[in-house]
């Protein structure tokens, strides 16, 4: 673990806060480093994906078939 304490600390009196941020950063850190919530958002994400990926094809494809048979309906009207 990386030392977030300087030596010239007490020559610093900015150095204690500058201390408390990084060790407020580590203990983040090594909170999201070891919770598995992260790996299920990134799973969601790419299930959302693939989802969306098919859905916004299926409407692709079956615009394309609609267009054409409103224009076969059309045509064939008087």
């Amino acid at each position: 673990m990386p030392r977030c304490q300087s030596e010239n600390q007490k020559t610093f009196p900015n150095r204690e806060i500058e201390n408390q941020k990084c060790m407020l950063l580590m203990d983040l850190l090594q909170r999201l480093w070891g919770e598995d919530d992260a790996q299920d958002i990134a799973e969601y994400a790419v299930m959302l994906a693939i989802i969306l990926v098919v859905v916004v094809g299926t409407i692709w494809l079956i615009g394309s078939n609609s267009n054409n048979v409103f224009s076969t309906v059309s045509s064939s009207l008087p």
